[in-house]
């Protein structure tokens, strides 16, 4: 299902208005339902409206005029009145549910949509507060809209029932009930003003607190490494403490909500009491009249007053928040225009020549304050040469890894390919030269021929995919599964050794000449490790630079390259050991480790 596009909010609107047109785009495809809904929703107002009526009728007319089958008749027209709401109710409820069930999917569409899209155009990490939207603001759309549609929809027809019913059983009873009734209704509007402030200073603060807590929650190693349990908690506690008020303060407002009922539903009944006795005196009034004002007031105006206060003061703000934080974080990103290049100053695209990979003053830091990662790093992997990186933990092999794969723009310096800059060449040429295949192995649900060829399309065939197989030990696997018709209905299913040799394969089949393997072997066996890099190191035409994790890969390796934060070393295996106590040591922990 496709997700209703969903709009950037106007400036100097009116904060409702993101959320209005939110609901509005989801709402649109379902008119029909919701016509019909409404329709029998009318029909459920009929007891509400004829209530006050019937039983004023039942009293002038039947039982203070000794006449108890007359009163028994009108009372009995009321209980048909019944019967019918019920019949209506019971058929509105599957238009009510083919509105609410599908919005759930369209707004988790949107929400992953958004999502992605920001994370693969923003060199910024992933926005963990998204995780917040998913679980908790798109089930609190969904179930608070259901509640409103269910219960507000009722409510607010019983209310307007009552008072249409009040005015025609007497315009001096819906006079005096209609001025405190206004009077409440101007004072909510003024309150949820209020409400939705506070609600909205909720849900940020509920994100605030999900997008700090997430990387401290990931990096509890880190923390305990580094001693930082001091500022982990202050950045908690903050979070939490920010939270707790706004849940307060939100809490404190809704108390305005009692006065409303009292105005809007209370009072009418009290001055009703008071200015009986002289209404039915002066013959303004009969008594039927008075007690089907009383009916009307005590058993459907105050429970809707009550209801509609707390439905739409509650749920209601929280809808109204909740639709208008997704309407923001789901808008499309701005778009830039761009002048139009004329023909004589439009660049041409370079053609790479070969598959040189050059580094020149490559430098990147995460932030413009945070010490660089990589600084200042220049060197050149020949085609079809066998590079391996080296360092400890966390030096930033991985984030080179992505400088050179053009995943990550670099802070400082380029990286050519064939002596074109990476960002120069087309994005699906360099995905085409270049691949990474990192740690975690991506394989999706589908047959072992669609995972084998997923980089190489309909190029390659099966001969291509199972030469590949074989080549980087994947065959027994592929002999195992079934062959390439096998259907992967459980990625996970597969173990973690397993997954990294489809994706291994996959890239060995693919017309990528550089090859970049960061730990994309650490779940196999030195026996596979050494088959599955044998094999890139001697396919045709293929520069292969591998992140190691193993002494075994820096000793397969024609050069290495040693990160050590202060200088980067390059050179030979044995060049090294002579060269670098910290590569020495690096070396000497491999060997403990096997």
């Amino acid at each position: 299902m496709s997700a209703p596009p969903l709009t950037r909010p106007v400036p100097g609107a009116a904060p409702a208005a993101p959320a209005f047109r939110l609901l509005l785009t989801l709402l649109r495809p379902r008119r029909r339902h919701l016509t019909i809904a409404l329709v029998w929703s009318l029909v459920e107002g009929l007891p509400a409206m004829v209530s006050g009526l019937l039983i004023g009728a039942a009293m002038d007319h039947g039982l203070l005029a000794a006449n108890p089958a007359a009163g028994l008749g009108w009372l009995g027209l009321l209980g048909v009145a019944m019967i019918v709401k019920a019949a209506a109710t019971q058929l509105m409820f599957p238009h009510l549910a083919a509105v609410i069930e599908p919005l759930r999917d369209d707004l988790i569409t949107a929400v992953v949509t958004a999502t992605v899209t920001r994370a693969a155009t923003a060199h910024t990490p992933p926005d963990t507060a998204a995780v917040t939207r998913l679980t908790a603001q798109v089930e609190t759309v969904r179930d608070l809209l259901s509640a409103l549609l269910r219960s507000t929809r009722q409510l607010g027809i019983s209310l307007i029932a009552a008072l249409v019913g009040l005015l025609l059983l007497s315009p001096i009873a819906a006079a005096v009930v209609a001025v405190p009734v206004a009077v409440a209704l101007l004072v909510f509007a003024r309150l949820l003003r209020a409400l939705v402030t506070r609600q909205r200073a909720l849900v940020l603060t509920a994100e605030t607190l999900t997008a700090q807590v997430t990387p401290i929650l990931a990096g509890t190693r880190d923390v305990a490494a580094c001693g930082a349990y001091q500022q982990a908690g202050a950045t908690v506690r903050e979070a939490v403490t920010a939270q707790s008020a706004a849940t307060t303060a939100l809490a404190r407002a809704g108390t305005g909500r009692r006065l409303v009922v009292a105005l809007g539903a209370h009072l009418p009944l009290l001055i009703l009491l008071l200015t009986a006795h002289s209404l039915v005196q002066d013959g303004r009034l009969t008594t039927g009249e008075v007690v089907g004002a009383m009916t009307y007031v005590a058993t459907g105006l105050e429970p809707a007053m009550r209801a509609l206060t707390g439905v739409a003061g509650g749920w209601g703000v929280a809808l109204a928040v909740t639709l208008r934080r997704l309407s923001e974080t789901t808008a499309p990103a701005e778009t830039t225009t761009i002048p139009a290049v004329t023909p004589s100053a439009r660049p041409t695209t370079a053609t790479p020549v070969g598959y040189r990979l050059q580094a020149e003053g490559l430098g990147f830091a995460y932030a413009a304050g945070a010490a660089p990662v990589v600084c200042d790093l220049t060197f050149t992997v020949e085609p079809g040469e066998h590079l391996v990186v080296a360092g400890p933990s966390g030096i930033g092999k991985s984030t080179l890894s992505l400088l050179l794969t053009g995943l990550r723009p670099p802070t400082a310096g380029r990286v050519r390919l064939g002596g074109v800059p990476l960002d120069d060449l087309p994005a699906a040429e360099l995905r085409s030269l270049v691949a990474l295949i990192p740690q975690e192995a991506y394989v999706f649900t589908g047959t072992l021929r669609e995972n084998l060829a997923y980089l190489s399309g309909t190029d390659a065939g099966d001969a291509c995919l199972l030469a590949a197989a074989q080549a980087v030990g994947a065959d027994g696997l592929v002999e195992r599964l079934g062959g390439l018709d096998a259907t992967i209905d459980v990625p996970a299913s597969l173990s973690a050794g397993e997954r990294q040799l489809i994706v291994l394969a996959r890239v060995h089949a693919s017309p990528a000449r550089v090859v970049v393997l960061d730990e994309a072997t650490c779940h196999l066996d030195p026996a596979a490790e050494h088959r599955a890099e044998t094999a890139f190191a001697t396919r045709e035409r293929t520069t292969l630079i591998v992140i190691a994790h193993r002494i075994s890969s820096a000793r397969r390796a024609g050069r290495v390259l040693l990160m050590d934060g202060a200088a980067v070393l390059l050179g030979t295996h044995a060049d090294l050991v002579a060269r670098s106590a910290l590569y020495a040591d690096l070396v000497g922990h491999w060997d403990d480790q096997g």
